[in-house]
């Protein structure tokens, strides 16, 4: 049996319940395949793009993000 007609078995086998979920899992794969077709391009950044905002926070929150990330971050395992 070829993949394609495992698969009508399996849809036809399938509760009407699930058909609505395999269906939508079918589109997610599909559109998946499709967007990462779309962006074969790989561009290597330089970083040089983020320097350009390095230094410019915006917000008075700064001091909260900061006890944040110390709060939050794990110790190095080398």
């Amino acid at each position: 049996m070829t993949v394609k007609e495992l698969l009508l078995k399996e849809i036809e086998s399938l509760p009407d319940s699930l058909l609505t979920e395999a269906l939508e899992l079918m589109q997610e794969l599909k559109t998946k395949k499709h967007q990462t077709t779309n962006n074969n391009s790989t561009v290597i950044a330089s970083g040089g793009s983020i320097l350009k905002h390095a230094g410019k926070w915006v917000g008075d929150d700064f001091a909260e993000c900061l006890d944040f990330v110390y709060a939050s971050r794990g110790k190095a395992k080398f």
